[in-house]
């Protein structure tokens, strides 16, 4: 299969620190998370990424235009250091069409330069257990990690991953990226917006990524 990159913004995709990737899950807390950074800090769109085995449903976008089905990259540039979002409203139905878009996703990323991706999900749990933390794809990754402060565990998600966004994460050291899953406990409510920033808090803090919290941190 084909993977298209509409390219939005010439040299948008140059010069990436890292790269938040995120699809509709439990509780949409990473779909929402990159959502929210992004309108904190008015990302730009850069690219389109347009794959046959999204569900073939083009909708209006916000300038009233015919879309194809897509996942749409973002860019935030702050204090010296670039991020890249990327986030849609799905992912296809089919397992080998999930494998075939990450895997070509992740091949046009690493060619572009970019190093290091976490993948922002949900977990699961009961309501009074509110943890984030990250999963790790490499030993030398997470003792890095490790070194810095994160809370990488070893023992969670006990129950695996699945889906586009598992694929993301355990793939990306095949193509030269280090890689994590990050996430955060949740009820699996849609739209659990507090899962969300708690997530959004823990990743900036453990990357010390310089941006915007949403206004709904304070709040």
């Amino acid at each position: 299969m084909t993977l298209l990159v509409d390219v939005l913004e010439e040299h948008g995709l140059d010069s990436i620190d890292v790269v938040l990737f995120a699809l509709p899950g439990v509780g949409d807390v990473g779909k929402n998370a990159v959502e929210l950074l992004n309108e904190a800090n008015d990302a730009r769109a850069v690219a389109r990424f347009i794959h046959p085995g999204l569900t073939p449903l083009a909708r209006l976008d916000e300038d009233g235009l015919l879309a194809p089905p897509h996942l749409l990259a973002q860019r935030i540039d702050t204090e010296g250091r670039s991020i890249l979002t990327i986030t849609g409203r799905g992912q296809p139905s089919e397992s080998f069409q999930q494998h075939d878009f990450t895997t070509q996703l992740l091949k046009h990323l690493s060619e572009a330069g970019m190093k290091e991706l976490i993948v922002l999900a949900g977990l699961m749990s009961t309501p009074e257990i509110k943890e984030s933390f990250a999963v790790a794809t490499s030993s030398a990754h997470r003792v890095h990690l490790e070194e810095q402060g994160v809370d990488v565990r070893r023992d969670q998600p006990s129950g695996g991953a699945i889906g586009m966004s598992a694929l993301m994460a355990s793939l990306a050291p095949l193509f030269g990226l280090q890689s994590v899953c990050a996430m955060a406990t949740t009820v699996g409510a849609s739209g659990d917006v507090h899962a969300s920033i708690r997530l959004l808090e823990f990743i900036l803090k453990g990357w010390k990524l310089k941006v915007q919290m949403p206004k709904d941190a304070t709040s």
